[in-house]
């Protein structure tokens, strides 16, 4: 049977909302409500990119559906510098403006209501850009890969989490053997977010098993000898392509071993702020996307003869949720906003306290906004009814992604781990 495609990009074989709601569900729509919850905290050149993103999803909308591979999707974002806009890219010849992680974070919001599964895609990428980015050195084919990677015009992935590892990252079982002429890693990573489709890995191996000061950091080329991947079925993200790569002895050239042996663990941990705060960027927008749809469907739906937000179970709910978005999004703006004063104050190495200080916000924020969308997008979908768990909307993929939200960059429990140790050490300080 064929689907029917909407307004909204949604295919789906039966429609179980009625048009005047869906017709209100759109993107541009859902994009309005946002900006008008943004209108009082953004300045003046933030809001004009945000609408420049969100202009250019609305567009890019009318033709695609929602349900079909996204990967051809990201050279068309990638030539308009939607990967990322955390740098400028001056070393490409780029000069990406305007750039931080302040207009990261719009990025994302724009993006992610358009496509939640495409944008954590795509944030997958932006985890190889980071160390490349850091550390090519002006090698040209790191620079090559940073082009590509930055560009769209490539797919990216992280190699660091293993089977029997999980969180417990730095004790890796994949090791690596350095020669004269480069490294040989042999191994397996697991749940790698693009690890199937990606062209360039950056990948993370030991010389001595479970020793975290002999660890390295190299960028491998797909496809390699000696490399294979599979598919790794996760229920609740059906579109994305999650990877589990298996390494036996493949070789890595001198010029694409971006960390040697025993600096590998420093730069897992140096992009560790940024990449939690990406991940709490797409679960706040997650977030969004829960209140905009239960906020339009509760203004619109009527039962018992008044509109379903009018009855205190479902209106108190939206406003709860509502208000823990809000002042999470703040916390979230803010913490960008201190970085980018910080790079620019510091540059792109920044002293050791601040750093640290961000590690802690960043571990914060991801733990927060992680709980908060696992909550806000069941309680959104559960006061919808049907209508939240049918595919006529996208409701249900906001339902499943939050789930991951917890476990990815490091599960709920790493993180208040992370966050005991540093009240810790305030406390001796």
């Amino acid at each position: 049977m064929a689907k029917k495609t909407t307004k909204s990009g949604r295919g789906f074989d039966v429609q179980c909302i009625k048009d005047e709601i869906l017709q209100e569900l759109t993107l541009p729509k859902r994009y309005a409500f946002l900006n008008k919850n943004l209108a009082m905290v953004l300045e003046p050149e933030e809001m004009t990119f945000l609408q420049e993103v969100q202009r250019f999803c609305t567009k890019y909308e009318k033709k695609v559906d929602h349900t079909e591979d996204f990967f051809e999707w990201i050279p068309d974002f990638g030539a308009k510098g939607y990967v990322t806009r955390s740098y400028a890219f001056d070393e490409l010849g780029m000069d990406q403006q305007p750039n931080g992680l302040t207009y990261d974070l719009l990025r994302t919001l724009a993006t992610d209501f358009f496509d939640p599964q495409f944008t954590m895609s795509m944030g997958a990428c932006v985890l190889a850009i980071n160390p490349l980015h850091a550390h090519h050195e002006g090698v040209e084919v790191r620079l090559q890969a940073l082009r590509e990677l930055a560009t769209g015009q490539a797919i990216g992935c992280i190699c660091i989490t293993e089977p029997e590892r999980g969180s417990d990252a730095t004790r890796m079982q994949t090791t690596c053997r350095r020669t004269d002429d480069g490294l040989y890693i042999s191994g397996t990573k697991i749940f790698q977010t693009n690890g199937p489709k990606s062209k360039w890995a950056v990948v993370y191996a030991s010389t001595e098993e479970g020793n975290p000061q002999t660890i390295a950091q190299a960028l491998i080329e797909i496809p390699t000898d000696g490399f294979s991947v599979e598919r790794v079925n996760i229920p609740q993200v059906p579109r994305m392509w999650i990877g589990k790569e298996t390494f036996e002895n493949v070789f890595v050239p001198n010029d694409q071993i971006i960390g040697d042996v025993g600096t590998g663990m420093d730069r897992m941990f140096e992009g560790l702020a940024k990449e939690r705060l990406g991940i709490a960027m797409m679960t706040l927008a997650e977030c969004w996307g829960a209140v905009t749809h239960a906020t339009i469907y509760a203004n619109l739906r009527e039962q018992m003869g008044h509109p379903i937000l009018l009855h205190q179970g479902v209106g108190f709910t939206v406003t709860d949720m509502w208000a823990q978005t809000t002042n999470l999004t703040l916390a979230l703006l803010y913490t960008c906003q201190m970085f980018d004063r910080k790079v620019a104050k510091f540059g792109d190495e920044l002293p050791g306290a601040i750093k640290g200080a961000f590690v802690t916000s960043a571990s914060q924020l991801k733990y927060q906004i992680a709980r908060l969308a696992e909550s806000t997008c069941y309680e959104a979908a559960n006061l919808m009814g049907g209508a939240g768990v049918c595919d006529n909307t996208m409701m249900a993929d906001l339902l499943g992604i939050s789930r991951l939200q917890e476990i990815g960059g490091g599960t709920r429990h790493i993180q208040q781990y992370i966050l005991s140790r540093a009240l810790r050490t305030l406390w001796k300080m």
